[in-house]
């Protein structure tokens, strides 16, 4: 597995919010200022889906970004399976700093681990960004 990470100061209440309402995941859910996500669904409970569209601001293409949950543990802990078959698993932890998120996903074979491993890190950047500021 790939592993991304973040500290978030904020609280963990404010970061779970942050990161499982809708309304808040189409303000960070993507990587870089040209992209933007115009819309999110998440049923957060285990065996519920997600979906959240990715889009080039230009139209030039879009994707959404879907998988169903298989453990979610209030404030600590969210697992799920993409839309290809592969696993992610998500953890957050109080620290004296804030909360750290550490992220660990399968690769997918068509683009190298390090490019994965940057959008990633980019979208989750963003994630902290939004949350420090919000």
């Amino acid at each position: 597995m790939i592993t991304v990470q973040t500290t978030v100061k904020n609280t963990i209440d404010k970061v779970w919010e942050f990161w499982n309402q809708p309304e808040h995941i189409t303000k960070w859910a993507f990587a870089s200022p040209e992209w933007h996500s115009p819309r999110a669904e998440n049923d957060l409970k285990e065996g519920g889906k997600f979906s959240t569209t990715m889009a080039a601001k230009d139209g030039s293409m879009s994707f959404d970004f879907v998988g169903e949950y298989t453990l979610v543990k209030e404030n600590q802990a969210i697992n799920y399976t993409m839309g290809d078959g592969r696993k992610t698993e998500i953890t957050f932890k109080e620290i004296p700093e804030g909360v750290e998120i550490i992220e660990k996903f399968d690769p997918e074979s068509q683009n190298p681990e390090e490019m994965q491993r940057g959008g990633w890190q980019a979208i989750l950047d963003n994630f902290k960004n939004y949350a420090e500021n919000n």
